[in-house]
């Protein structure tokens, strides 16, 4: 069980923030930024103001795309506020969460500022960090309100496949409970993407946004797919956090949508090439093992010896390159590589990784 409500703050983003600037940063989980100018923006494009419960144009694009109606789609900024409004229409403070292990911490922290009681169900690396239904029926209990997963799994990039999600919404549905399945990097399958698990059952609440996969995540173009009603509750939810969104940002992300496959052909390539280059360096590791993912934009590798904090710092001052401590996804023997980097940055911090690795 969690502890009760009162931690403020995530402690993965105050590090994200504060220290895990690099040279040769491989702490990141995104595409590069993509330049403003490669969205072939006008100012006569944009306006400053805008009001009401989203812009119609940014839902019927969104809509269009997973072939959701507007009426169950709220727009947010990025992924992140898309999780916390979402968690916070779901459970009343007290509520019981069934939340993943290891889990993305922010999302952790927010179900824990909202007043969650946790209980756990495990991804392991034995397993290959595979859900299996099975797992959430002997976690699930009669005062579950919500599960919480991440598709692809952050850290670890691995997919979990609709027959799995069948199951667990019929778990949840069978219980009076919602799946809540934050699906921001679930864009790095490009043409091979699933749909949307929102298909999959009225008890499905879906989260993602234009961060991680296309260098957009200035934007801050995210989103909520649930149905109707529940998509009303949070639009009058929002009122109370952010009132309305800022509008130059819902034109960009316009913008960013109408464009979306050619950007989306780039970040495939550079994904396709960093991949193999990770894969190459694992192989020739006899110190790291690791579950390898065929997509997403990360993988997390376990040191067969040794203290894993102590290797990234050594890394990073030492070495001028940074990864995530595994201790922010609760596997402090492992740590997170974010490959989606320029590809000359990912040789040269691999190089160094390798040779602080060496080093210990």
């Amino acid at each position: 069980m969690s502890e009760p409500r009162g931690a403020m703050g995530s402690s993965y983003m105050n590090w994200a923030k504060t220290r895990s600037q690099a040279r040769f940063n491989l702490a990141t989980s995104g595409m590069p930024n993509l330049p403003l100018k490669a969205l072939r923006v006008s100012l006569d494009d944009l306006e400053i103001t805008d009001g009401g419960y989203g812009y119609e144009p940014l839902k019927r694009l969104i809509g269009a795309r997973y072939a959701v109606e507007t009426e169950s789609i709220v727009t947010a900024a990025g992924t992140s506020f898309a999780n916390h409004l979402a968690i916070a229409a779901l459970i009343d403070p007290g509520d019981e969460v069934l939340f993943e292990s290891p889990a993305y911490e922010p999302m952790l922290a927010t179900a824990q500022f909202l007043g969650a009681r946790l209980r756990r169900f495990p991804r392991t690396f034995e397993k290959g960090f595979e859900i299996s239904p099975d797992t959430i029926e002997r976690n699930i209990t009669s005062d579950t309100r919500l599960i919480v997963l991440t598709n692809l799994h952050n850290p670890s990039g691995v997919l979990t496949g609709d027959e799995t999600l069948r199951a667990i919404g019929e778990l949840a549905r069978g219980n009076g409970a919602r799946v809540l399945v934050d699906e921001v990097y679930i864009e790095t399958l490009f043409e091979r993407r699933p749909r949307t698990s929102f298909k999959l059952g009225p008890e499905f609440v879906i989260t993602s946004s234009l961060t991680k996969a296309f260098g957009l995540s200035g934007l801050r173009c995210g989103w909520i797919f649930a149905e109707p009603e529940l998509a009303r509750r949070m639009w009058l939810l929002n009122d109370v956090f952010a009132s309305t969104p800022v509008h130059s940002g819902e034109r960009l992300s316009v913008l960013a949508l109408q464009q979306l496959d050619g950007i989306a052909e780039q970040s495939k390539k550079l994904l396709d090439d960093n991949r193999s280059l990770m894969n190459d360096f694992l192989d020739s590791r006899e110190d790291l093992e690791a579950v390898r993912p065929q997509f997403g934009t990360t993988m997390f590798p376990r040191l067969k010896k040794g203290a894993v904090d102590e290797m990234c710092d050594v890394l990073r001052t030492k070495y001028e390159t940074s990864v995530v401590p595994g201790r922010f996804f609760e596997l402090p023997n492992h740590f997170r590589i974010g490959f989606a980097v320029e590809t000359q940055t990912l040789v040269e911090g691999l190089k160094r990784l390798g040779q602080a690795l060496d080093e210990l």
